[in-house]
């Protein structure tokens, strides 16, 4: 399969930062959301999202493939990782300009089957400045067996920081909301159990993401420079999940996500 063609293919989309956007984010999140700065860290992921009329939209609610996104023909997908790279700070009121280009498409086999890596570039620009560089790493796979088996509970090890975060039902739904996620394995339990075989409503790449750049914030007293993520594994919403963080040799911190079990969902390397 060749989707050499639409490497390069970008569009871009306009949005504004209101006090609407940034109390209902602050709320959604609350208590754990860095408040030192206008506009928390991680509210650019509800920025300019792919909004398309109902009758385009697939069975498992993301937009159809073949419009800035290439028909993929692997029906599921899932946030693998990316980085962040920040040049500045949003404010409220902010006419925010962001610009998405594909940069690779690459097909890989894995343990659980074809996969096919879709390496998204994002650049937020306000009043014609770069505030923002994004790349997003999403990953599409192919239906070919069921949930994997839950993992073994381990004892984690004790953090220097750690958040303890009741990542609910209402917080997804919540999450979805702000961001126009319409992605059902987030607030749809029976398509999420019952199609693409989980092992409950998933919590968000994005929202795990948010929780620890947040966490760093916290801990530095201010925005970090730059954020590298990657997923782990899926995590599944119920028992209350835990967001740590600790010194790097670098001087930055080590960050990660872990369910309740114990078990590594996403981690972070955070450079202050």
């Amino acid at each position: 399969m060749d989707f050499s063609d639409w490497i390069g293919n970008s569009v871009t989309r306009n949005d504004t930062i209101t006090q609407r956007m940034v109390s209902h984010f602050k709320d959604s999140l609350a208590p754990h959301c860095f408040s030192d700065q206008a506009v928390p860290p991680g509210l650019f992921w509800c920025l300019a999202p792919d909004a398309v009329a109902a009758d385009q939209l697939g069975q498992d609610g993301h937009p159809k493939l073949g419009g800035f996104l290439p028909e993929i023909p692997y029906e599921r997908r899932m946030w693998a990782g990316g980085w962040l790279e920040f040049h500045g700070q949003f404010g409220i009121g902010d006419e925010v300009q962001k610009t998405s280009r594909i940069d690779d498409i690459t097909f890989k086999s894995g343990r659980s089957g074809n996969l096919c890596f879709v390496a998204v570039m994002h650049e937020f620009h306000v009043a014609g400045h770069l505030v923002l560089r994004e790349r997003h790493d999403v990953v599409y796979r192919e239906i070919v067996t069921p949930a994997v088996p839950k993992p073994a509970p381990v004892e984690p090890p004790v953090p220097a920081h750690r958040w303890y975060v009741d990542a609910n039902p209402v917080m997804l739904f919540r999450y979805s909301a702000l961001t126009f996620n319409g992605h059902r394995i987030h607030y749809d339990l029976p398509y999420s159990t019952g199609v693409e075989g989980h092992g409950g409503l998933l919590v968000h790449g994005p929202l795990q993401a948010t929780l620890m750049l947040n966490l760093a914030s916290q801990i530095a007293g201010k925005q970090p420079r730059k954020m590298a993520y990657r997923g782990v594994s899926p995590l599944v919403c119920g028992d209350p999940i835990m967001v740590d963080a600790d010194a790097a040799e670098d001087g930055g911190l080590a960050c990660c996500v872990r369910a309740a079990n114990g078990t590594v969902t996403m981690t972070a390397e955070v450079t202050i």
